[in-house]
């Protein structure tokens, strides 16, 4: 079953870039935009994430947290954030936990051949931790901005 708007946001338990464990949990009461992205130091990837860190005073001041995931090792995530001064956490989901509940682990298609991935998929999370907004077409160049223009539209307090 696909998760929708209105959803509880599933549970996670992972570890970031420098092997610290954080669950969805301690985002309660704060608002979280939950990012999956396909694999560290990928154009696209890499894209998405400098417009993130580009923008991230923006979501500081608006008092969103910014968390991405894929399925890349924690060694990996590490080299990914030094490297491009990412500013944010980035979790590690080796074992598809999150990418299985968040039902962004699916089939794909490059060039003829079926895989599975992960599809470039974020989710809004309120602070009681349901999913105000799903973005499922993000654009690696556009959605940083997308995502601020939306949490300006919503009445938050």
């Amino acid at each position: 079953m696909a998760l929708k708007i209105g959803d509880s946001a599933p549970n996670f338990t992972l570890p970031d870039q420098d092997n610290k464990i954080h669950s969805l949990s301690e985002y309660q009461g704060a608002w979280l935009l939950l990012y999956f992205y396909p694999k560290d130091n990928t154009t696209g990837c890499i894209k998405e994430a400098c417009e993130l860190r580009d923008d991230f005073l923006g979501f500081k001041k608006l008092k969103v947290a910014v968390v991405g995931v894929s399925i890349d090792s924690p060694k990996s995530h590490k080299k990914f954030a030094d490297e491009y001064n990412l500013p944010f956490t980035l979790l590690s989901d080796e074992q598809k936990e999150a990418v299985n509940k968040y039902g962004v682990w699916q089939e794909k298609s490059m060039y003829g051949k079926k895989y599975m991935g992960t599809f470039r998929i974020s989710f809004l999370i309120n602070p009681k931790g349901v999913i105000e907004k799903i973005y499922e077409a993000v654009k690696p160049a556009e959605h940083s901005k997308e995502v601020l223009r939306d949490l300006k539209k919503i009445p938050r307090y």
